[in-house]
């Protein structure tokens, strides 16, 4: 789901690396149901986790999208430095307001009630099934609809865009809504799926991971399936490598580094060749 967060806004070359924040964002808001309201029938209780993270991250995403399209501020400092206000906010509720008060002077939040947990369905929580939808949803909206289409062109060009009336502005807004909308709903099924419980790595990484599986699937949402699955087995094998042979499980992360480079060389010597002439050898 980090991945086809990023891989929307990508279409649009809005670059978008505040996914981790979004991700937090989204869990925040949905923690607070939780927190706040744990007396709510559990169907109410998830429907509202659900939403609460949708808007949380949506809402967070805008702030950049905004300062881009009035400004034009540079979006990519811009959502990285967004990624570190989101995770000390969730430090500070650590501390303060939603602090539990039977931790025993540590700093940890509560567990989650019972109706504030996702139902699982084979096992794990249906999260899982909502993500496969998204790709097929996220699909048919960029290939097959007018907004689709917008975004498509915006990315392509900016000043065609515009010279065919379209409102790119609007566009801008309305794609990073959605990006970070995907990314906050991630948040709250981890938060309330997985996690049970409100921690300051929630994210764990997965919206920096994200962006590399968008670019490793060619920004297409079923090639990013795929390429998440992969990634996905990588890294819980690299659990058990370390358990029977020893090798530090970080290795995973070398290994997603240098299967990026590896993709990005590859790149260039799709789209540029070594041609040979009796005087100088040049790049085209």
């Amino acid at each position: 789901m980090s991945a086809l967060a990023a891989m929307i806004a990508f279409k649009m070359k809005f670059w978008n690396i505040g996914v981790e924040g979004q991700i937090c964002m989204g869990a925040i808001a949905a923690s607070y149901f939780a927190y706040k309201h744990s007396a709510l029938p559990s169907g109410y209780m998830i429907t509202f986790i659900v939403i609460a993270g949708i808007i949380g991250g949506g809402i967070f995403a805008l702030i950049p999208a905004f300062f881009k399209t009035k400004y034009n501020t540079n979006e990519t400092l811009f959502t990285l430095m967004l990624n570190y206000i989101a995770v000390f906010l969730i430090q500070f509720f650590r501390e303060g307001p939603w602090r539990d008060p039977e931790s025993l002077g540590f700093p940890i939040m509560p567990r989650f009630p019972k109706n504030a947990r996702m139902p699982l369905v084979f096992g794990v929580h249906f999260g899982w099934i909502v993500a496969i939808v998204l790709v097929v949803l996220i699909y048919v909206y960029i290939k097959y609809t007018k907004h689709g289409y917008e975004l498509r062109v915006v990315g392509e060009n900016r000043k065609t865009a515009e010279y065919a009336g379209m409102p790119v502005s609007k566009i801008i807004l309305r794609t990073m809504f959605i990006s970070g909308a995907i990314a906050g709903l991630a948040g709250a099924f981890q938060v309330s799926g997985a996690d049970r419980q409100l921690t300051e790595t929630v994210a764990g990484g997965v919206g920096f991971t994200g962006i590399i599986i968008a670019w490793l699937g060619r920004l297409s949402s079923p090639t990013i399936l795929l390429v998440s699955v992969l990634f996905g087995i990588l890294t819980k094998g690299a659990g058990t490598l370390e358990t029977a042979l020893k090798i530090p499980a970080t290795m995973s992360g070398v290994i997603q580094g240098l299967i990026l480079f590896f993709v990005l060389g590859a790149e260039f010597f799709i789209n540029y060749k070594i041609v040979h002439t009796d005087e100088i050898v040049r790049v085209k």
